[in-house]
């Protein structure tokens, strides 16, 4: 049986992870108006990702009897300056989660919640690569500078996010 006080935490990542979700298909969107079809899958790809990840902490509140309660999920930004800025924005949100799922662990730690401590840790492990991951492409777009050839080089590069 799930606490009270994890159930509400846990709740409170379903939205946070659905809200992530929602923002990654938004950039999606924004890279497809930009006609970067390779980052846009890229993020089309981070959107279902996300959602999948919300569905984890939907399935283990309710497989431990616990309420999953779900909330409005906010409007993510539609508009950014360049597309660099979109995988900084990514970069800062992505720490911003790291920083939820950490105070998750601590949680599950101070309420001797084994069960949930376990859960976290695939998620603990998850967020270093998409930090690095993040981290990464912002690098490569800082390589960039103005270059149109590059951008379209790691557009590309980007597209192939899931090939075999």
């Amino acid at each position: 049986m799930i606490s009270k006080k994890m159930e509400g935490a846990l709740n409170e990542q379903i939205n946070a992870e659905l809200y992530s979700s929602y923002l990654y298909l938004a950039m999606a969107a924004h890279f497809e108006s930009k006609s970067l079809d390779g980052m846009a899958r890229w993020m089309s790809i981070q959107a279902d990702e996300e959602r999948g990840h919300a569905m984890r902490f939907y399935k283990h509140v309710l497989d431990r009897g616990g309420r999953v309660v779900l909330k409005e999920i906010a409007a993510p930004p539609a508009d950014w300056k360049s597309p660099g800025a979109v995988f900084e924005a990514v970069l800062e949100h992505e720490k911003k989660v790291t920083a939820m799922i950490h105070k998750l662990a601590d949680l599950a730690a101070e309420l001797k919640d084994h069960a949930a401590a376990n859960m976290l840790r695939w998620f603990v492990d998850e967020q270093v690569e998409e930090e690095a991951t993040a981290a990464k492409i912002v690098d490569r777009f800082g390589m960039l500078g103005e270059s149109k050839g590059g951008l379209l080089m790691l557009d590309k590069e980007l597209g192939k996010r899931g090939e075999k």
